[in-house]
């Protein structure tokens, strides 16, 4: 097939720049792309690429002059601006190209996170409680709120805002950390119920029938001292927490997720998850199911779930798109139930002449 491999960059790229894979691993770090880029010329497709910056108009000319006969979308911003990511997949159903993953709807779903939440609550699918708390017009007060509370960016992905200070023990420090992200990310912030347990990670694949791949686990090691809160100076949110967290609930950071250095110094690795009570696997996939369905999630997705103590399964978010990359989850997962990298690749291609 003719594939175009369509991604984003932060910065202007100039007429004509050729990226390979090597050039996007480190030139870029753009691991995810350069998997799929080898993977795709490894399965002998026809394949260019289009970097994307600020210019929609550069999408017409080369999905025009290339002709493909899919798009491999891996673009998640605009203009530096993930605001716009539902934006791009929008621009090519005009086109009336196929494309790779989810829709503009799934995408515009998801990044609400506090709307992805009210729609799953509707449909009964149990989620943590939450509040807003509105850039323009701040929270000054909880009422009945239960603590420790979880503090995040309303519209963020991959952890982005998320540091060790993001859980909070008391209505103080929940509004301070509010105002915090209101100031930092210029967003709105969403508090929610912080909800101890396991995290896992279900890989969703598929159109209409959906595929759902064995769970990933997050498994933490020892916790860092907040001295450090991910680079953040502690004092400005979070004063009356206490510097030693080694008996700290769980939950990842953005450096927990993506700074090999920290995972390694603190023993943070993901896995298939460890042994998982009578049924608790079959309820689960039976979540991601309903979870998909219900937020418009096509192609690829990931659920993330946390599981208490006693057996509750709470849905944390809903990722469209998920990190395609070699050794991340969604393609590890793939692997162990015997489809191997380049099958998958190809699987995300067919669901996207399918869709």
């Amino acid at each position: 097939m003719r594939i175009l491999v369509l991604f984003d960059v932060h910065r202007p790229v100039a007429e004509g720049q050729k990226f390979t894979e090597q050039s996007l691993r480190t030139d870029e770090a753009k691991p995810t792309e350069a998997d799929v880029l080898s993977c795709l010329r490894t399965l002998q497709h026809e394949v260019e690429t289009l970097a994307v910056y600020d210019d929609a108009k550069s999408v017409f000319d080369r999905v025009d002059a290339f002709k493909p006969d899919v798009v491999f979308n891996l673009c998640e911003t605009f203009f530096s601006d993930r605001a716009h990511e539902p934006n791009i997949p929008a621009l090519l159903e005009l086109l009336k190209v196929p494309y790779t993953g989810a829709g503009p709807d799934a995408l515009m779903l998801c990044k609400d996170k506090a709307l992805a939440k009210e729609l799953l609550s509707f449909h009964r699918i149990r989620v943590a409680r939450f509040v807003v708390s509105r850039r323009e017009r701040p929270l000054r007060r909880l009422r009945r709120f239960s603590y420790p509370a979880f503090v995040k960016p309303i519209g963020e992905e991959a952890s982005d805002g998320i540091a060790l200070a993001s859980l909070a023990k008391t209505e103080d420090e929940v509004l301070e950390r509010a105002r915090f992200l209101h100031d930092r990310f210029e967003t709105d912030a969403l508090i929610e119920e912080y909800v101890d347990g396991r995290e896992l990670y279900l890989g969703v694949l598929g159109n209409k029938r959906l595929t759902v791949f064995p769970p990933r686990e997050i498994f933490f090691g020892e916790a860092p001292a907040l001295a450090t809160v991910d680079g953040e100076s502690p004092s400005a949110y979070a004063p009356n927490v206490p510097l030693a967290l080694k008996d700290a609930p769980r939950f990842a950071t953005a450096k927990a997720k993506w700074d090999e250095g920290y995972r390694k110094k603190w023993g943070i690795r993901n896995g298939p998850a460890g042994p998982l009570p009578a049924g608790v696997e079959k309820k689960l996939a039976e979540i991601a199911r309903r979870v998909c369905r219900i937020l418009h999630v096509r192609g690829l997705g990931r659920i993330d779930a946390r599981l208490t103590a006693a057996g509750d399964i709470v849905v944390i978010e809903a990722n469209p798109n998920p990190s395609l990359a070699k050794e991340d989850d969604f393609a590890q997962a793939a692997m162990q139930v015997g489809i191997g990298y380049e099958a998958l690749i190809q699987k995300v291609l067919e669901n996207a002449l399918k869709s």
